[in-house]
């Protein structure tokens, strides 16, 4: 099995890690705003994979990145473990793509993880001379273009340098991503509850994958199933209307995304009026 395909079983999985469930019918305990007032887990146990010393080969894993400590471990890290162990002959290094992320994680915990940049440039000075990329980005929108781009700057520093495929790149991507999270949430669907996935949405044209994501699960008789965003279409007010709809009495909110961080645990499943989670308790 190549690369590609162990990285896109590996990410479908990983989305439903540390996801959230919120039904209309309950209420959840109250959380805070602001993710420093409440516990966001140990940074300590988290490898940030930025060490020296490596071989001539390595796959350089490349996220986003999030400050939810437990989260980063759970989902990156568990990315991050399984492709070494699939591929021991490369030795595996992290690199995030949201400096926000890293200085936030730098200031607070004393964790220091490379950005791209900073990642290639140690590839470099250890001497690889191959170097995989690999991102976890569910579409190739603006940071995928950007790592792209990036990646390019170094064609002449190895040997052999190579970025792989985002997550849902291809329409077979799509169905096992689809069936992946059927598997995981199947036992919510008693015929009156409303499954809705958050994305994260983008102005750029690779938004696309998220109506393409709706009509794969309708494709696959999913019909319960719906497909938003939370910067882009389809929108917030798409999904509460396709819910009300279908007549569905109860809904349970998912994230589709690779860390459960500020999006799920605040925009989702948060107590704010303007929450997902508050907009259909309304």
């Amino acid at each position: 099995m190549n690369l590609k395909k162990i990285v896109a079983l590996l990410l479908a999985m990983i989305l439903i890690i540390g996801s959230l469930a919120a039904c209309t019918q309950s209420q959840q305990p109250a959380e805070e705003e602001d993710e420093e007032n409440y516990e966001t887990g140990d940074a300590s146990l988290d490898d940030p994979l930025n060490q020296d010393g490596i071989g001539v080969t390595e796959l350089l894993v490349v996220s986003f990145g999030t400050s939810f400590n437990d989260s980063r471990r759970l989902t990156i890290g568990a990315i991050e473990k399984d492709l070494a162990a699939a591929f021991p002959d490369f030795d595996v290094r992290r690199g995030f793509t949201a400096q926000i992320v890293i200085d936030h994680v730098a200031n607070r915990d004393g964790e220091i993880i490379d950005n791209f940049e900073q990642a290639m440039d140690r590839a470099v000075a250890n001497g690889v001379r191959n170097i995989i990329i690999q991102p976890t980005h569910l579409m190739a929108g603006y940071e995928y273009d950007d790592i792209v781009a990036s990646a390019a700057n170094y064609a002449d520093a190895f040997n052999i340098i190579t970025v792989g495929k985002n997550l849902l790149a291809e329409d077979s991507d799509f169905e096992k991503v689809a069936k992946a999270v059927y598997e995981e949430t199947k036992s919510y669907d008693d015929g009156e509850t409303a499954i809705i996935f958050m994305g994260h949405g983008t102005e750029h044209a690779s938004n696309s994958v998220y109506p393409k994501m709706q009509e794969t699960f309708k494709k696959l008789g999913y019909t319960n199933y719906f497909m938003g965003t939370v910067e882009a279409e389809p929108s917030l007010e798409d999904v509460i209307q396709a819910a009300k709809d279908g007549g569905y009495k109860k809904v349970v909110l998912e994230p589709l995304m690779i860390v459960a961080g500020d999006h799920a645990n605040n925009d989702m499943a948060g107590d704010d009026e303007d929450s997902w989670k508050s907009a259909f308790e309304k």
